[in-house]
């Protein structure tokens, strides 16, 4: 018995709320894995928005991936791997909203772009159009 995820199954779990580990070529040393937030719909591109060292590195790379998991058994996970298909020298505020939102909530969110202002000045949105993928749903052992 296969615990694949179909590709719908996939893309549905990739595009619910997670937080993502992004992990990126650091040249020099390991790669860097970090955890991110971001965001997706299926068929579409992982998008990422960052700044600071994981954009240098994901600029050098040309490509990242992201692995996302649940934290609770029985256990599921989505890894994605792929190359940059676009990048966005400006984050739009919507954009920004959207994302604080999607994982903080209306309220929080706010509060968190109020917060974070000034430090998201210098970010960029990556999209990474997905060419490989593992997963894996143990919950399909119980039938």
């Amino acid at each position: 018995m296969s615990l694949a995820m179909s590709r719908t199954e996939r893309e549905a779990f990739l595009a619910d709320v997670h937080v993502g580990v992004l992990s990126v070529d650091q040249p020099g040393h390991g790669p860097l894995s970090v955890p991110v937030w971001y965001s997706y719909a299926p068929g579409g591109t992982v998008d990422v928005i960052t700044g600071g060292r994981k954009e240098k590195c994901i600029v050098a790379a040309g490509r990242f991936s992201l692995c996302v998991q649940t934290e609770v058994a029985p256990y599921k996970y989505v890894s994605v791997e792929g190359a940059v298909s676009a990048t966005e020298e400006r984050v739009p505020p919507e954009v920004r909203r959207d994302m604080a939102y999607r994982y903080l909530g209306p309220e929080f969110g706010d509060l968190y772009l109020q917060a974070t202002a000034d430090d998201g000045a210098g970010n960029v949105i990556f999209h990474m159009t997905p060419e490989s993928w593992l997963t894996t749903d143990f919950s399909k052992q119980f039938g």
